[in-house]
């Protein structure tokens, strides 16, 4: 009788030590320092801190920065005197080249150790096991209209939801105050086209500018109707440009092709014939704010340019 509660005792011991055991392994496991991450390519454990951080989209770069979250490399700024936007250029000293958001350069990537990549599944899909094997890395889905949602991906990523939620706030208080302001103004037909070396585009509703006048309630022309991303026209559509209020910006890339085609098409007789053009209400803006960058602080960027013609009685 004592053997079997002796037994009994010993088994108990043993059991309570491997229960232990795995709750002491189950701890270390929750407290390794990283978090899982679903995304558009699976689920990545990812540092809950990471401290070199790779970036290879032009608009998670603005985004980060936005966050308070400075990368160690970035692709450089598709247009500029320099790798970055000046508008970002001053946050940007000592980050890194990685090549371009098209033609990432791995070895640069995997030159700078980076503890965390994030990507871009339109832009990145077919390198995303490429860059896994350099560090954990993230993909957002997709870019064009899609800044909104991919900011907040990014500020999951560093878990901070709640900062970016607030960022999010202001902005979209500030889209609010800008339709409350102008409300008698919405039914403007507001025409947006950009020139490119040898094209002409319009961009309709999944474009960056597209879906941020459409959150604040601005109609655009029957042309420019639908959640599509651009239309390429030429000169024999012209008339499809037309509005009552005309936003245009080219992207120049340095060689002055993108400059040609802007001259090329605002020095015709027909553009000048645009309604649009004769009542004054065409405009150029900053192509980099309108378009190319596409992260958050462009989009306040662009409100400030709205705010800003508003003001001026021009829209």
């Amino acid at each position: 009788m004592k053997k079997k509660i002796f037994s009994f005792l010993l088994c108990s011991v043993v059991t309570i030590g491997v229960f232990a055991g795995c709750s002491k392994k189950q701890e270390v496991t929750n407290t390794k320092g990283t978090r899982s991450i679903t995304h558009t390519m699976g689920s990545t454990d990812v540092p809950i801190n990471p401290k070199r951080v790779v970036i290879l989209t032009n608009e998670g770069t603005e985004d980060l920065l936005e966050l308070g979250i400075k990368p160690v490399g970035a692709v450089s700024s598709w247009t500029g005197t320099g790798t970055w936007y000046s508008h970002i250029a001053n946050e940007m000293k000592d980050v890194k080249d990685v090549g371009q958001e098209s033609n990432v350069n791995l070895e640069a990537v995997a030159a700078l150790k980076p503890d965390l990549i994030i990507g871009n599944k339109m832009r990145h899909e077919k390198i995303y096991s490429q860059l896994s094997a350099i560090a954990p890395t993230v993909y957002s889905d997709t870019l064009r209209g899609a800044w909104k949602d991919n900011f907040k991906f990014y500020a999951k990523v560093f878990g901070k939801e709640a900062e970016g939620e607030n960022i999010v706030k202001k902005f979209d208080d500030r889209v609010q105050k800008i339709k409350e302001d102008n409300k008698d103004k919405l039914n403007n037909k507001i025409s947006l086209v950009r020139f490119m070396s040898g094209k002409t585009r319009l961009y309709l509703g999944d474009t960056f500018a597209g879906t941020i006048l459409k959150e604040i309630g601005f109609a655009r022309p029957d042309s420019q109707q639908g959640t599509d991303f651009v239309k390429e026209i030429g000169k024999e559509r012209i008339k499809e440009a037309d509005g009552d209020i005309m936003f245009y910006y080219t992207y120049e890339t340095g060689d002055g092709k993108g400059e040609a085609r802007e001259q090329e098409w605002v020095q015709d007789p027909l553009f000048k014939s645009l309604s649009v053009v004769k009542n004054g209400k065409a405009y150029k803006v900053n192509d980099a704010i309108w378009n190319t960058s596409g992260g958050v602080k462009a989009a306040n960027l662009m409100l400030d340019d709205l705010e800003k013609f508003a003001k001026e009685g021009k829209l």
